[in-house]
Formats: structure tokens, C-alpha cells, sequence
């Protein structure tokens, strides 16, 4: 349907209303291109908020001191309650972008975050059964860590296609700049959002199996004479020699001289911040032996993601509270 508006350009208001189809500067809204549709907005955006200039910086105002106020809590409470506050964080950093996308119709993300949801809900759910399953340290680490290296190549090649993009790249392969900007963009966030939902999951599995009394029953006390060519965490037979380098996973020694699949002690490793044995829980250097891609990151790494986890989490809460605000003091 087409549509006919009233606009004021340089002080002349030219009426473009239905009642007046037969002056000559009215135009149709339907022919226009979508740069002169955005004029044509942003020109009736200044018209109707001309003269309210100290309602806005009364919002302005507000909105600045609700982001500091709001900074200030939400650092103390980081602070006095970590737990708490990560768990928050990790549950609003998992469901406010499905509330967003879902009201944009963004299926390729609404198909990915419930792929990500379903398998990471499973790996949650053998991670706080009690007593531990001897299998669930290995099936938690392997998840975690495939799922950070897809992010991690994801974010990658992202902003590799915004680099490319900027130099103009693109343009050898006659690829529109927007188009490349948009999917460099997609897979940037992709690959940040999942990175960081990984992790924070990961931590969260990794303090319920810390936390777990017993490890292969509920009084944690080793129910058979365990052999040499036995992996003391899954229980299942080692095929690679610890001298030997495997193809898939190596085999590694403690001090104690228990043997373990790479997979299964890495997995205990992450999870058993107790720094012992699995088996016989003597006390071990778990951490210098085995380093964790998501427990060291790089110091922009991990700002960045802190940063995205603002943004995502608990931008959108302060925007609608400054909204509900603006709508108690009857400012529109």
C-alpha cells in the first residue's frame, strides 16, 4: 500500500497527507529507494521531537546514572558473591539473545543455540548425578573442549572476513561489502557467544563434580584392586604405553603411578580442583601437568568476553530498566 507523509525540510513543511493527493509535493513512499525511505524517517523523527530538548537530556541523565549505579552493583556483587552472580549471568547470557532472536525470526541462530542447549543440558545433567559415573570427567571434557575449538575457528574466521572486508578483499571475489560485512559479523559473534557460554558451562560442571562426595561410589573409597593396564578413571583397558606417543590420546603417569586415558585425566583435571588422585586421591600437581585452553586465556580474551557477557546479559536488564524509568516519570 502506498503511503503519503507530511515533512518539514529547512524550516518548509510540505504536506504529504491523505487529504491532499492533488499537490505537487506530495510523493509516494513505495517508489522510494531504501536510503530516501530513511531520509524521509529521519526527517519526520526531528519533526516530532523538535522542542523537547530538555526532556532529552532529562533521559540522557538518567540513563547515565542508572549505567553507573547499575556498574557499582553489579561489581560488589561480583565481589561478595561470585557464585551467585556467575550463575545469573550464565542464565540470562543463555536465554536473553533466544528472547531477541525469537522475535527477529533468526532461525539459523534459534537452530544452533537449541543444538548447543540440548547436548550441553545432557553433559549438565551427568555432570551433578551422585555418585559421579566414572565415564562423565572424560564425556565433559571432550564436549567442552570441541566446543571451544569451534568457536574459537569460528571467531577466527570472522573477524578475518571483517579484516578482509575493510582492506576490500571482497571485492576481488565480487562480493557486496555488505554482504561480507554481515556474515564476518555473524560468525565474529558466533563464535564469541558459544566461546563464552562453553566456558561458563564448563566452570559450572567443573565446581558440581568438584563438589561430589566419592568419586566411583558415595564414601569415595576404591572398591577393587585396580591393574597396570587400566585406566583408573573409566576403567576401561589402555592401549597406548606411556613412552609411546597414540594417535588419538596419549597415556599419562601420576605419582602415584596410576595410568589414565589423556581424555579421562583431563577431564578429572578440569574437574577435580581437589588436585588429587581420582583413584587413590593422592595429593597431585594436576594443573602444572595439564593446561586448560578456557582456564588461562589472554588477558584482551578474557576482557572481551567479560565485556560480551555485559553486553548480552546485563545491557538489555539496564536498558529496561532506564524504559520503565522514562515510562514512571512520563517521559516519551
Amino acid at each position: 500500500m502506498a503511503g503519503v507523509f507530511e515533512v518539514e525540510v529547512d524550516g518548509v513543511e510540505h504536506d504529504h497527507g491523505l487529504e491532499h493527493h492533488d499537490e505537487p509535493n506530495q510523493f509516494d513512499v513505495s517508489k522510494l529507494s531504501p536510503e530516501e525511505k530513511w531520509r524521509v524517517e529521519h526527517a519526520r523523527m526531528h519533526a516530532k521531537h523538535k522542542g523537547h530538548e530538555a526532556m532529552h537530556a532529562e533521559m540522557v541523565l538518567i540513563l547515565i546514572v542508572t549505567l553507573v549505579v547499575a556498574q557499582l552493583v553489579l561489581v560488589q556483587w561480583k565481589q561478595r558473591h561470585p557464585k551467585s552472580y556467575n550463575l545469573v549471568t550464565l542464565f540470562q547470557m543463555w536465554v536473553v539473545p533466544l528472547y531477541f532472536t525469537t522475535k527477529l525470526h533468526w532461525w539459523r541462530f534459534l537452530t544452533t543455540w537449541f543444538i548447543f542447549s540440548v547436548i550441553t543440558a545432557y553433559i549438565s545433567f551427568r555432570a551433578t548425578r551422585k555418585p559421579l559415573a566414572c565415564t562423565t570427567p572424560r564425556l565433559v571434557y571432550k564436549w567442552f573442549l570441541l566446543l571451544y575449538k569451534i568457536s574459537y575457528a569460528t571467531g577466527i574466521v570472522g573477524y578475518t572476513v571483517v579484516m578482509f572486508t575493510l582492506f576490500g578483499i571482497n571485492l576481488i571475489f565480487r562480493i557486496k561489502p555488505e554482504d561480507a560485512m554481515d556474515f564476518g559479523v555473524s560468525l565474529l559473534f558466533y563464535g564469541l557467544y558459544y566461546g563464552v557460554l562453553g566456558r561458563d558451562f564448563a566452570e559450572m560442571c567443573a565446581d558440581f563434580m568438584a563438589s561430589t562426595v566419592g568419586y566411583y561410589n558415595a564414601s569415595g573409597m576404591p572398591t577393587k584392586h585396580l591393574s597396570d593396564n587400566i585406566c583408573a578413571v573409566c576403567g576401561q583397558p589402555i592401549l597406548v604405553d606411556v613412552s609411546e606417543e597414540g594417535i588419538i590420546e596419549n597415556t599419562y603417569r601420576l605419582s602415584c603411578n596410576h595410568v589414565f586415558h589423556e581424555f579421562c585425566i583431563r577431564g578429572w583435571c578440569i574437574v577435580g580442583k581437589k588436585q588429587m588422585c581420582p583413584y587413590c586421591k593422592e595429593k597431585v600437581d594436576l594443573k602444572r601437568m595439564f593446561s586448560n585452553p578456557w582456564e588461562r586465556p589472554h588477558v584482551m580474551y578474557g576482557q572481551l568476553l567479560d565485556w560480551l557477557r555485559y553486553l548480552v546479559a546485563w545491557q538489555p536488564v539496564i536498558i529496561g530498566f532506564v524504559q520503565g524509568i522514562n515510562y514512571v516519570l512520563g517521559l516519551e
